[in-house]
């Protein structure tokens, strides 16, 4: 009712067409009213009338309906039943959207419900990472003001103790005899060298450094992994230590060093760099021969300091944090001639490796008692252990014991018949 086409048209239910007086009447040619349509193009796929055939359907293949109708209807009974199975299929797909659909909501809901009890779990780590950072920052704040406190006590006792011996030594000095100062001169003399002597911090043995650093990883709480920390250790120079196997000695232009590790007041591991640390190395012997290390600050409370001495000789190392030494420090360096090459050849006695032919004669040139012509190393009957010919050395991969090079040859001849 609602097409323009079709406004005027007279509708009727298909329900109320089944007994239709038209429906066995035989269908009229539109082109030509009185001519029934009993024939089919095949080329124009529609049904004409004899008409038709002789004008617009003329040369076009045309056959009664009654002969074309078995054709047309399999092909279309065929695509009938091709949409028929179309339809089931479609039916089943929405089965299974529906079913789908009730089961991403159910889905759905059990999700919300791990979210919810995730983020339940979350809120009470993050809690319970927050008390224990407060605490945290309450025990440091307790630790500083004691250490503040103990520090305030030690210095008023120390300058009670003074300003007392400083008093009596001024009333000494005014209101007391020429005797009397030269008796009590020796006993005031000790007491204010004493507590002249007497060492103190003059800082604070505390600073204000307390940091929260909210992107640094704290951990797990309650199975979370949380973030955020304090920065709350304090280093003390005290418990810092120096660990490398090599750290007391060094060879001539051959690079050494050791590591510094930092601790906190109560002995634990900084964790963390930027600390001031200071390292001196001055030789011994020569006050204007001194090194310059390098300090590699690794971030982790470790610090790398490295070092290549150019004079052999004994050096005093000093490593001071905060302008204060750490344990160990300062200590001895004692650098040593660069490495010496061996000169001669890692071989056997002679007389072992030749079988015991006393004729044979050895590659560094030296002899044996007894007129053999080879080396030996002093041992009784025949050793047979591999030794270098230039210094005696059984081990391959030592150092040589003769001098500088210049004199290796006779030096190493004289120690080979000595020995």
């Amino acid at each position: 009712r609602r097409q323009k086409k079709t406004a005027s048209h007279a509708v009727t239910e298909l329900e109320n067409t089944k007994d239709c007086s038209q429906a066995g009447k035989p269908l009229l040619c539109p082109s030509h009213p009185t001519e029934e349509l009993r024939l089919f193009c095949e080329q124009c796929d529609q049904p004409v009338c004899r008409d038709c055939v002789l004008g617009t359907h003329r040369q076009h293949p045309c056959d009664f309906t009654g002969n074309v109708i078995h054709r047309h209807g399999d092909a279309l009974r065929e695509l009938l039943k091709s949409s028929q199975q179309h339809m089931d299929t479609l039916e089943d797909v929405l089965s299974q959207v529906d079913e789908m659909g009730s089961a991403v909501r159910s889905r759905a809901e059990a999700v919300a419900a791990e979210i919810c009890q995730f983020a339940r779990g979350y809120v009470k780590a993050i809690e319970e990472h927050r008390d224990r950072l407060l605490k945290q920052l309450e025990d440091l704040k307790v630790q500083k003001e004691n250490l503040l406190h103990l520090q305030k006590a030690q210095l008023q006792q120390l300058l009670l103790d003074m300003r007392t011996g400083v008093e009596f030594t001024e009333h000494l000095l005014m209101s007391g005899s020429d005797v009397e100062i030269l008796v009590t001169k020796g006993l005031v003399s000790s007491r204010l060298t004493k507590l002249n002597s007497v060492a103190y911090s003059t800082h604070p043995s505390v600073d204000d450094r307390i940091q929260f650093s909210p992107h640094e990883r704290a951990g797990q709480c309650c199975g979370y992994e949380v973030f955020g920390a304090l920065l709350n250790k304090v280093v003390d120079p005290a418990r810092c230590t120096l660990h490398g196997e090599d750290r007391h000695s060094a060879r001539q232009n051959q690079l050494s060093g050791f590591t510094l590790l930092c601790k906190d007041t109560m002995g634990e591991r900084m964790g963390r760099g930027g600390e001031a640390v200071r390292v001196t190395i001055t030789h011994k012997d020569k006050r204007d021969c001194a090194l310059k290390p390098t300090i590699c600050d690794n971030g982790d409370g470790t610090y790398c300091v490295s070092y290549s001495p150019e004079e052999p000789g004994l050096y005093v190392v000093c490593v001071c944090v905060k302008g204060q030494h750490v344990q160990g420090s300062p200590f001895t360096l004692m650098v040593k001639h660069k490495f010496r090459e061996h000169q001669g050849v890692f071989h056997c006695c002679t007389f072992c490796s030749s079988g015991g032919q006393k004729a044979a004669r050895c590659a560094c040139g030296g002899t044996m008692p007894g007129g053999y012509q080879g080396c030996g190393h002093g041992h009784k009957g025949h050793p047979g252990c591999h030794h270098w010919s230039c210094c005696g050395q059984v081990k391959e991969s030592s150092e040589c014991l003769c001098g500088p090079p210049s004199d290796t040859s006779q030096r190493s001849l004289l120690r080979t018949v000595a020995l």
